[in-house]
Order: structure tokens, then C-alpha cells, then sequence
């Protein structure tokens, strides 16, 4: 088994996974607060780090039909929310490549 790579983030406020505390997104790259995830509020962000991905699959969310990954936390597998692969109504394609970030999931750093 290979060496686990963890990139940290710089900034004054930075969200962690809350289970072993990796850096996971900076609060710069929010680009709304007004999202729920499947524990409770959910943030969507630009740009996530230390993260992997699950398979690729069809879920319906609040918002429509949409293609999604589940995220998980590289370091200790503690699952995070989700990717948007593709949007299939025109007035979602905006969340196209973007990523949910549970606030249940998280820690903040830096507040």
C-alpha cells in the first residue's frame, strides 16, 4: 500500500472532516449555503481536496434527476456528500462539476 497524500489548505477559515480532521475545502470556495444534504444543511462548493469518489449513479434529489458521486474522505473513508456529475434540467447545469459538503460531516477551522 502506497503512501497516503493529504494536501492542507492556507487561509483563515478552512472546514475539516470531523471524524480525523483533514482538510477538506476552504470557505472561500462556497458558493451557497442553501443546500440540503441527506443529515441536515449542505454547503456547495467550487472546489473540495482529500477527497475520493464513488461510482457514478442516477439519484433523484429536491432539485431533479441528477448524475452524482458520492465523496468520502481520503484519509478515514467517513462518507461527505456528493459530486454533480450532470444535471438534466437546464436551470441546474450551474451545479455541473460541483460538490456538496454536509455540515453534519464537517468541522470549521479558523472562525
Amino acid at each position: 500500500m502506497g503512501r497516503l497524500f493529504i494536501e492542507t489548505l492556507s487561509g483563515p477559515k478552512i472546514f475539516k472532516c470531523r471524524c480525523c480532521k483533514v482538510d477538506t475545502a476552504s470557505h472561500s470556495e462556497i458558493v451557497s449555503k442553501d443546500f440540503q444534504g441527506r443529515h441536515g444543511r449542505a454547503y456547495l462548493f467550487r472546489n473540495v481536496v482529500n477527497i475520493s469518489l464513488g461510482p457514478i449513479e442516477e439519484r433523484h434529489l429536491t432539485s431533479g434527476l441528477h448524475i452524482v458521486n458520492d465523496i468520502y474522505c481520503s484519509s478515514c473513508q467517513q462518507i461527505l456528500g456528493w459530486k454533480y456529475e450532470k444535471a438534466y434540467e437546464p436551470s441546474q447545469k450551474y451545479k455541473e462539476g460541483m460538490y456538496i459538503l454536509e455540515k453534519e460531516r464537517l468541522m470549521k477551522e479558523g472562525w
